[in-house]
């Protein structure tokens, strides 16, 4: 069992962990040589026992996906602590039903790659696991891992779970569609302008969202990550594209990376007061300068526009719901 620091059994060094786009923004900050030492440490192709005991504690996953169209997407899918299990530090069992509502749901298909990420939000411990889905029944699937690797606490609002109905349970509202996130003109009926108007508030007050990516180099690479912040750290202009800024991080760049080759993104805003999810997904552009990022939020190093192309309101989605306990900023 060899992870992605180790050597392979004729001898001769791994490639890189990290692809071009990764490396691109890494080489931009002056840091490529030390992050390709680090991804070959901290990067593996399996689960530590630490991560396989995470898992199953959680009530949720986030998950990263890409539809039949190309379009990736972010989703928080539920269940009761267990629905995770790792029978061996290469799988992780995934026992989640299909959810037709959910248009990430339509890149989860047998051999798709996807990306998780476990975050407990009552303890900011946070993990990555991105691979392949295989076995997918109408009881779930197993994920075969690719790239294992964990994350610090930075930035994660710490709040408290509840549920409110079943795990397996359906959402009593059907999902809707919203033609975009512009500041609706007169004339706009009153029932579109009310939903564009409630998705506009979800974003100028959130201060977390996860945001998925991937990239086609070689074989398919998806990721999923959190982003978090002071409440309305992201801006929405009136015309609905999202301005995001980039803070000092671990300089994986893993989603960054995956931006900067394909320009696609998926992002998911959760209402945790009413278990809601909106849904976008829609393409990037990313601001490398320093001087820019800063000059459009304070302390940025970098920033990135995202242009939702097709946008999903899914009224209570979730059987949960959270209480924020304190804000890490």
């Amino acid at each position: 069992m060899d992870d992605r620091a180790g050597i392979p059994q004729d001898g001769a060094p791994e490639a890189s962990p990290w692809h071009a786009g990764e490396q691109a923004i890494q080489r931009s900050i002056g840091a490529a040589e030390r992050m390709d030492e680090v991804g070959r440490k901290v990067i593996r192709r399996f689960m530590p026992d630490q991560h396989r005991q995470f898992f199953p504690q959680l009530p949720f996953i986030v998950v990263g996906a890409v539809d039949g169209a190309g379009d990736v997407w972010a989703t928080l899918r539920a269940g009761e602590p267990g629905f995770l299990q790792s029978p061996d530090p290469e799988h992780l069992s995934v026992q989640l039903g299909r959810v037709p509502d959910d248009p990430a749901d339509a890149g989860m298909e047998e051999g798709a790659a996807i990306g998780l990420l476990g975050i407990e939000l009552h303890t900011r411990r946070r993990n990555r696991l991105n691979g392949r889905v295989r076995g997918q029944s109408a009881q779930g699937f197993v994920l075969d891992v690719d790239e294992s690797f964990g994350n610090c606490p930075q930035y994660i609002h710490v709040r408290d779970f509840s549920f409110t109905r079943a795990a397996g349970a359906p959402a009593p509202v059907a999902a809707l569609q919203l033609p975009d996130l512009r500041l609706p003109d007169a004339g706009v009926p009153a029932d579109s302008t009310a939903a564009v108007l409630a998705a506009r508030r979800l974003i100028e007050d959130a201060g977390t969202f996860f945001v998925a990516s991937y990239a086609d180099q070689g074989a398919r690479r998806v990721d999923v990550s959190h982003r978090g912040g002071a409440p309305g750290f992201v801006h929405l202009g009136d015309d609905g594209t999202l301005s995001v800024p980039d803070y000092a991080g671990n300089r994986f760049f893993s989603t960054l990376g995956n931006m900067l080759l394909n320009g696609r993104a998926g992002l998911v805003f959760p209402d945790f007061a009413s278990g809601g999810l909106l849904q976008m997904s829609g393409d990037v552009e990313i601001e490398l300068a320093p001087q820019i990022a800063a000059a459009a939020f304070a302390g940025a190093e970098r920033l990135w526009r995202f242009r939702p192309r097709r946008i999903v309101w899914r009224a209570q989605a979730l059987p949960l719901r959270w209480e924020l306990r304190s804000l890490t900023l």
